[in-house]
């Protein structure tokens, strides 16, 4: 396969030349677009052949087929001593995570009355604490995590695969109606959840014991009735392999987990309880960690950070991850390389994505032909207002022009499905697209907007529902937001639309944060936006905020800045309004916001 793709090389340059000229300005990349297809092709052929080689084990065996528990007693026996995960000062190597995996597998086995003979069942129905109130675990059961990062959380986690019982990653900041939608939507019979959540979740025990839920905690600490402490029924078991048949899958599609947030796994892994930008660079410099996995925000706030010695002789190689703006991008090599930056784009549920493999700054991949045919994706047009992608007279999609933002979506097949959500088949339906090109063909939808360019770079422009129209004209939050992060007065930006009394559309409102020792300075801000942005695209309103709301995975608080509107007497920050007749951004006081909603102030 290698050879012929070599063969490609040297033959479909000219006939790409007279057949397809519209994509002249992406052969220079052709030889980085072949490499990548080379190493893309070798990985899969190198997990198939792992794959065959587990389903020709015997499936009772230990090995127990192709699964997460199999992967981690294979790599045990190939490097036993191999640091596997570091925590603090704590270091444990593969041969220990698969020792308290496995007792952890064993307490869960027992909570499923595995292996207790008779009155088993009885036995692990009263270890629930509570009588009658929790069944035994079944296998295919879910347990749901609520932990934060340590490295019990894997233990636990590798321990349910290797029991046959499926896990589920609940983040850690859910409480109320929230928790408890997610372990109704994942079907959850157990929930272990860490003994310093215990307060905060004491209103919520009687909605999770009315559910049938088992409750353990993972750890010693005081704790009500009926919560019993897993971590030390785990550590009374035997650390010997489990049997493999107890986790070997059926089918590659078997569910394995289900995930509510993101989440990181490698070699040898540095884990630490919270992010901190501060010490960063010092944890890297200590740990000698070469890659790193960013999201959201979270290089933007290194590169905020004030210069120190740490930043300097790290061994870090590569960031990998994803949404990654320019104007951070460029900074962050500038003071933190020399390192490579492996900007991606995917969606866990998702069946497309994409690699920066060339390097090109702010792009998340390349829609070269050779990538588009093995990984097969659209971009579409799409109708901001109407919500929905623009169809033709015979009610078939639009495919996007070079530079012009689309809807990215991929057809579902069989060697990319789109398996769905948690809770039932309908609640996918809505990602779906149907007769996108032709009658019958089902596309997933991502709910991205991407722009590609001429030379078949792929960048984020958008979610669709960030997205939004004013004057008549669709305005992309990240595009002014980049706009705005270019003043050197602006450290965070959080570009949002705000529904106004009297307007059609959405008005741009834009959250600020100054960088110190800086004062806000709106002449200059008027004159930047208005020479760098188009009239629809200026911020409306301002609003100036000590720091940017983000959720759990460093990602800027859209939604509820928005519901949270511009009104002077419901929000404490200092707000400012444009005044376009007069060429300023004036403060909005309670009087200009009165004269707004009654039309005397044109915005």
């Amino acid at each position: 396969m290698a050879a012929l793709l070599l063969l490609l090389l040297l033959l479909l340059p000219p006939l790409l030349l007279l057949r397809k000229p519209h994509l002249w300005p992406g052969l220079r990349w052709l030889p980085a677009d072949l490499a990548f297809a080379v190493r893309a092709l070798r990985c899969k052929r190198a997990l198939r052949a792992r794959a065959l080689a587990a389903a020709a084990a015997d499936p009772r065996g230990p090995e127990g087929g192709c699964s997460l528990a199999w992967r981690l007693a294979e790599l045990a026996r190939q490097r036993p001593a191999h640091t596997f995960l570091i925590h603090g000062p704590r270091r444990f190597s593969y041969a220990e995570a698969e020792r308290e995996s496995n007792r952890a597998a064993r307490a869960f086995l027992r909570a499923r009355g595995w292996g207790a003979g008779p009155g088993g069942g009885a036995e692990a129905e009263r270890a629930a604490g509570v009588a009658g109130a929790a069944a035994p675990l079944a296998p295919g059961d879910t347990v749901a995590l609520l932990l934060p990062a340590c490295p019990e959380f894997l233990w636990l986690w590798f321990g349910l695969a290797k029991a046959g019982l499926r896990t589920a990653f609940v983040p850690a900041a859910l409480r109320r109606g929230a928790l408890l939608h997610c372990l109704r939507s994942c079907g959850a019979r157990a929930l272990v959840l860490a003994p310093e959540f215990l307060q905060s979740l004491e209103p919520d025990l009687p909605a999770l014991r009315a559910m049938g839920l088992r409750l353990w905690a993972a750890g010693p600490e005081a704790r009500p009735v009926g919560i019993s402490d897993l971590l030390a029924e785990a550590s009374a078991e035997a650390d010997g392999p489990v049997p493999g048949y107890l986790s070997a899958p059926q089918s590659m599609i078997d569910t394995c987990l289900y995930i509510f947030t993101s989440g990181t796994t490698g070699a040898t892994v540095v884990l630490k309880s919270k992010f901190s930008a501060g010490q960063f660079w010092e944890d890297c410099q200590q740990h000698g960690v070469t890659v790193f996995q960013y999201i959201g925000e979270l290089c933007r706030y290194l590169v905020n950070q004030p210069p120190s010695t740490a930043e300097h002789g790290h061994k870090v190689r590569l960031a990998v991850g994803s949404g990654l703006r320019p104007d951070t991008w460029e900074r962050f090599v500038r003071r933190f390389g020399p390192l490579r930056v492996l900007e991606t784009y995917g969606l866990t549920e998702g069946n497309v994505a994409t690699f920066n493999y060339t390097g090109q700054l702010g792009a998340v991949g390349r829609a070269s032909w050779l990538y588009k045919h093995v990984f097969p994706f659209s971009l579409i047009r799409y109708d901001v207002t109407t919500g929905e992608p623009v169809r033709d007279a015979q009610g078939h999609c639009v495919a996007t022009c070079p530079g012009e933002p689309g809807l990215l979506v991929a057809p579902v097949s069989q060697q990319s499905p789109f398996l769905g959500y948690a809770g039932g088949p309908e609640l996918g339906q809505g990602k779906l697209l149907k007769s996108v090109f032709r009658a019958g063909d089902v596309f997933f939808n991502t709910g991205d907007l991407l722009v590609c360019d001429h030379q078949g770079f792929l960048r984020f422009h958008d979610r669709t529902g960030d997205t939004f129209r004013w004057k008549g004209e669709n305005v992309a939050t990240t595009e002014v937001a980049e706009a705005l992060e270019s003043l050197d007065f602006l450290q965070e930006v959080n570009v949002y639309g705000v529904t106004v009394p009297g307007h059609e559309g959405r008005a741009g409102m834009a959250a600020l944060v100054l960088r110190p020792p800086h004062s806000l300075d709106l002449v200059q801000l008027y004159a930047h936006v208005s020479e760098n942005l188009p009239p629809y695209a200026w911020p409306r309103f301002l609003r100036l905020q000590e720091s940017l709301a983000t959720t759990e995975t460093f990602k800027q608080q859209k939604v509820r800045m928005a519901k949270e509107g511009f009104d002077p007497s419901a929000l404490s920050d200092p707000l400012y309004v444009l005044d376009q007749p007069g060429g300023a951004y004036l403060p909005l006081t309670r009087a200009r916001y009165s004269a707004l909603l009654a039309g005397d102030l044109r915005i």
